[in-house]
């Protein structure tokens, strides 16, 4: 059984970073595409970033492109997530999970994904 667990969420100051970490375990996490998701009070769970199996292939939502960066460690089965600039906007839960199926390109979409996280806290205040 695949199991997630993020961290490194934070309260920051607008213009400021993180970096976020999705650790697997089990046997399967090697062969799935990792997505980043996110998810504000009363809002709808989006698609932020999501990066292949082999970490060649990499895609952004249009709110986070040059500001978020996904990277993949094969070696330590994690998946960062490099946040800049944010703002308050950035706010949320912020959520990984792998894909259910091998796919050649990630996809954003919640409804590819399953083994969920419980998610971790990104909060950008004054």
């Amino acid at each position: 059984q695949l199991q997630l667990v993020e961290s490194g969420g934070n309260l920051v100051q607008p213009g400021g970073s993180l970096r976020l970490s999705c650790s697997a375990s089990g046997l399967t996490f090697d062969y799935n595409n990792i997505g980043w998701f996110r998810q504000a009070p009363g809002k709808e769970r989006e698609g932020v970033s999501c990066i292949t199996r082999d970490g060649r292939h990499t895609k952004y939502s249009d709110s986070v492109k040059g500001r978020f960066t996904i990277s993949r460690d094969i070696a330590k089965s994690t998946v960062y997530l490099q946040i800049n600039n944010l703002n308050a906007e950035d706010s949320a839960v912020y959520y990984c999970a792998a894909d259910v199926r091998y796919r050649t390109y990630c996809s954003l979409s919640t409804d590819n994904y399953a083994h969920w996280g419980q998610g971790t806290q990104v909060s950008v205040s004054t």
